[in-house]
């Protein structure tokens, strides 16, 4: 990549190198990633439009690959390279979560469903399985629904958690409207799920409900 497809001034990436990468703009780090600029915009400019036409980095990333592929600049390669991005950060917090016991980091496990839920535009059911000593077993989708809710089965969610030989689960969902609140229906499926996997010497250790960048916890309102 050659300085032409930098603005005048300092390039993003000697930027970073000098002051890290915490120093750089949302444009100036989208501009690093995608590398060039297109015809007409050098690699800022073009990450400015970018931004501007999608609504912000968020939405940009959040954004389908028909959507994505109808902006100016970014073809099928620069969209990999987003989503590549993106699920390097989602693997960041998963590993940050199996490092220790999931009771020992609530903020790493709330980070870590956050990024992987917070933009999902249909509810999605999931179950954090644990071993005895409450460390990450593996992270299992189990249900999709509509905008407004899915349908969640205990006996699906206690087959899964046999499967995978948990001594303890977290289960969580998200809310995409963004208001992380629990409902009675919410309320109702938790003790439904408790109480089947209690039967199996199963702890559910809490319920996570997921809204725009915030978890509500189930066990810190007393729930469970």
């Amino acid at each position: 990549m050659g300085r032409r497809t930098w603005p005048a001034g300092e390039p993003p990436r000697e930027k970073l190198v000098r002051f890290g990468a915490r120093q750089l703009s949302d444009a100036e780090l989208l501009a690093v990633l995608l590398g060039t600029g297109a015809a007409g915009l050098d690699a800022v400019a073009l990450s400015h439009q970018l931004l501007a036409r999608s609504g912000g980095l968020r939405d940009l990333l959040a954004a389908d690959r028909t959507t994505c592929l109808r902006l100016r600049g970014l073809g099928p390669a620069r969209w990999c390279r987003l989503q590549a991005a993106l699920e390097l950060a989602r693997r960041h917090y998963e590993q940050a979560l199996r490092a220790r016991p999931l009771l020992d980091a609530p903020r790493h496990t709330a980070a870590y469903l956050v990024a992987q839920l917070r933009d999902r535009p249909y509810e999605v059911f999931c179950c954090l399985h644990l071993d005895s000593r409450h460390r990450l077993i593996a992270f299992d989708e189990l249900f999709r629904g509509t905008i407004d809710g899915a349908s969640v089965h205990p006996r699906e969610v206690v087959r899964q958690a046999l499967a995978r030989n948990a001594a303890a689960v977290i289960l969580a969902h998200n809310h995409p409207s963004g208001v992380a609140e629990a409902s009675q229906a919410d309320e109702l499926i938790t003790r439904r799920l408790r109480d089947a996997l209690a039967l199996m010497d199963i702890r559910v250790l809490d319920h996570l409900i997921v809204g725009d960048g915030t978890c509500l916890s189930f066990a810190e309102r007393g729930l469970l």
